[in-house]
C-alpha cells in the first residue's frame, strides 16, 4: 500500500464498548477482536480497550448455565486484551412493588475515557446511548478525534457530533451474517452489507461497502486505488419490498446483499433485503 494518499499512524488509541447497549442492539454475536482490528486499522497503538459489562450476581446464584456463560463471555474478552469492568446488578422495588434491576455503567465508563484521554490521540466508543454526546464533546475540547460504532437504535444526535460514525454493521465480520454462502467477505458469491449512494430514475443504482478493514475510510470514492470501498450495481426490481426506491440513495438504510457474478460494471447485488434501518438524523439550524 502507498503511503503518498495518507501516512501510517502511530496513533495512540483507546477503546470503550458499553457492552449492554451494543448487545441489546443486535450486537449478540459481536466479535470483539474484529473491533480491536478496525479500531488500530491504521497501524494505530492500542493503549487502551475497556468493556463495561453487568453481571447479576443474585441469578447466578441459583442459574449455573448463566454464570458459566457471563463468566466465559469475560474471559473471551480478556482473551482479546479487553479490561472487563463489571457493574453487578442492583435491584430495587417501585411504589407498586415491582422488582427491577439496574446496572447502569455509563457513569464509569465517562469518568475512565475522560480520565485516560490526556493519553490518546484517538477514542472509539461501541455505544448508540445518547447520553455520551457530553462526554463526546469534552474529549474533542481534550484535542482527541472520537469514532462511534453503534448498532441498532443509534442516537441521532451521537452521530451527528462524532468525528467519525460507523455502523458496526458495515464493518466486515463485526457482526457475523447469519446464512451466509461460505465465502469471504468481499469475495464473489460472499454476503456483504452496505448503504445505496446513488440510485438512478431509470430504476438502478449502486451500494457501497467495506471490502476490508484498513486505513483511509475517508477515500469513499472507489475509482480511487486505494479506496478500501467496493461498488455493487443493483436494480430497483430487487430491492425489499419494505424499500421505496425514490427515498434513495441514503445513508439511513443498510442493506445485506450477495455480491453476485461481476461483469465489466463489477458485482451485482442479489438477494438483497434490509438490516438496519439508522434513525433520521436531526439537522440543526
Amino acid at each position: 500500500m502507498s503511503t503518498s494518499t495518507y501516512a501510517l499512524s502511530r496513533s495512540k488509541v483507546g477503546v470503550y464498548v458499553d457492552v449492554a447497549n451494543m448487545y441489546s442492539n443486535g450486537g449478540h454475536r459481536m466479535r470483539y477482536d474484529v473491533l480491536r482490528e478496525f479500531a488500530s486499522r491504521d497501524d494505530a497503538e492500542l493503549v487502551r480497550l475497556n468493556a463495561y459489562a453487568s453481571f447479576d450476581a443474585d441469578r447466578a446464584k441459583h442459574d449455573s448455565a448463566y454464570s458459566n456463560s457471563v463468566r466465559n463471555f469475560h474471559s473471551i474478552l480478556r482473551d482479546f486484551g479487553y479490561k472487563v469492568i463489571t457493574k453487578v446488578v442492583r435491584w430495587y422495588e417501585d411504589e407498586s412493588g415491582k422488582r427491577y434491576g439496574k446496572a447502569n455503567a455509563d457513569l464509569d465508563l465517562a469518568v475512565d475515557v475522560l480520565l485516560q484521554s490526556q493519553n490518546l490521540d484517538r477514542v472509539l466508543l461501541a455505544t448508540g446511548d445518547g447520553d455520551f454526546i457530553q462526554v463526546v464533546r469534552a474529549l474533542q475540547n481534550r484535542g482527541c478525534r472520537v469514532e462511534i460504532v453503534g448498532l441498532e437504535n443509534t442516537s441521532s444526535d451521537l452521530r451527528h457530533e462524532a468525528d467519525m460514525y460507523m455502523s458496526g454493521f458495515l464493518i466486515p465480520n463485526l457482526i457475523p451474517i447469519a446464512n451466509g454462502n461460505g465465502e469471504r467477505w468481499g469475495q464473489e458469491n460472499s454476503r456483504v452489507r452496505g448503504v445505496c449512494y446513488y440510485h438512478s430514475e431509470q430504476g438502478y443504482g449502486f451500494f457501497r461497502y467495506l471490502r476490508e478493514i484498513q486505513a483511509g475510510l475517508w477515500l469513499i470514492d472507489t475509482r480511487h486505488p486505494e479506496s478500501p470501498y467496493g461498488t455493487v450495481f443493483f436494480h430497483d426490481s430487487n430491492l425489499p419490498d419494505e424499500i421505496n426506491a425514490s427515498y434513495l440513495p441514503s445513508r439511513q438504510y443498510i442493506f445485506e446483499f450477495t455480491l453476485g457474478e461481476s461483469n465489466k460494471e463489477g458485482f451485482q447485488a442479489e438477494d438483497i433485503r434490509l438490516v438496519s434501518r439508522l434513525p433520521f438524523q436531526r439537522v440543526p439550524s
